[in-house]
């Protein structure tokens, strides 16, 4: 496991580049020891996880061609988990067969996921560094996994490109985040955050939230193809997550580098 671990490389990843919120960082950082707890602060996102593993795998094998059947279908291909956290989605990938390669600017967050993939025999190559840097080494991926972390960043638009520029021809960048809209207001953030309490008040900032035109517009400009967008509901009678048509709060984008 390649780590740039400990408070040093976590300034320098983030004073490198534009695009992280060091407040950000920091507010996910003082609750990295929590990312395996289930029933802990990142409890909506174990309850997410299936769903969005579930996107990743059916989308992917077709894209591919790969075998549904395999246990390892992703074998042979590398994949990035940016912003990937505890490892909740780079620990699945990796049982899938992927060659993982997992970034978060925050050096606690990276400890947390280095310890917890030893623990389960995973070869994980865990790494405390940001897109920009990524890009600016020349890293290419069959994958990208964006998912839940453009909402926060200092710069949207620059770290969709940085990420988008690290994709291979032919290869998919799955991106999900949360839509600006009063919905997505009242939901994710009135209700999450302060009645329900799922989640540590401020975890997110409305402002911040990409809504879907912005986000076609983003995949463009990076020179991206759009391939789908698709909805995530929360259905609280069943306490699960689904996907959908509605897009107005939770959704999910699948972008292509056509291949040349």
């Amino acid at each position: 496991m390649k780590t740039n671990e400990g408070p040093a490389g976590a300034a320098r990843a983030a004073d490198s580049a534009s695009s992280i919120d060091p407040a950000e960082v920091a507010r996910f950082s003082a609750m990295a020891a929590e990312w395996w707890d289930p029933q802990g602060k990142f409890r909506p996102l174990h309850k997410f996880n299936p769903v969005r593993l579930t996107y990743i795998r059916e989308r992917a094998i077709a894209h591919f061609g790969l075998d549904p059947k395999s246990v390892r279908p992703f074998e042979g291909l590398r994949f990035l988990d940016i912003g990937c956290g505890g490892g909740l989605l780079s620990e699945p990938m990796a049982r899938l067969g992927a060659s993982m390669v997992s970034a978060d600017a925050s050096a606690e967050n990276i400890k947390t996921a280095s310890v917890h993939a030893a623990e389960q025999g995973l070869d994980i190559d865990y790494r405390c560094t940001t897109a920009e840097m990524l890009a600016e080494a020349g890293e290419t991926f069959d994958v990208i996994l964006n998912m839940e972390v453009i909402e926060h960043v200092a710069d949207p638009m620059r770290f969709l490109a940085d990420c988008a520029g690290m994709l291979k021809p032919g290869g998919l960048m799955f991106v999900a985040t949360l839509n600006r809209t009063l919905k997505a207001h009242a939901l994710a953030i009135v209700g999450a955050e302060y009645v329900l309490g799922w989640l540590p008040r401020g975890t997110h900032d409305w402002k911040k939230f990409i809504t879907t035109n912005e986000m076609e517009t983003g995949i463009a400009g990076a020179g991206l193809t759009l391939k789908e967008l698709t909805g995530v509901s929360y259905n609280p009678l069943a306490d699960k997550w689904s996907l959908g048509r509605d897009t107005d709060v939770n959704y999910m984008a699948l972008a292509e580098r056509t291949a040349k």
